[in-house]
């Protein structure tokens, strides 16, 4: 079971990272740390309707794998399962 955990949480470290970069990939709505980092650069870009609905997406999915993720790491902590 050592394996099985210790697999589950490079997955959740992966995912963190995949998670946190699509945060960031998001259009900023004016304001907080979006405008500081290349907040111009975006708008000039311009990224259509289709493809920040597929970004949405693609972050809830990954959010909620890592949250179930981690809620079965801490089970099988718990339990003693691992």
């Amino acid at each position: 079971m050592t394996a099985l955990k210790i697999t589950l949480q490079v997955i959740v470290v992966l995912l963190s990272f995949v998670l946190t970069l699509l945060i960031l990939m998001h259009k900023g709505k004016g304001g907080g740390l979006s405008d500081m980092f290349g907040g111009g650069l975006t708008q000039n870009a311009g990224t259509s309707g289709v493809a920040e609905k597929n970004l949405n997406r693609w972050t809830v999915i990954i959010a909620l794998v890592w949250v179930a993720l981690i809620i079965g790491l801490d089970m099988m902590a718990k339990f003693n399962l691992g």
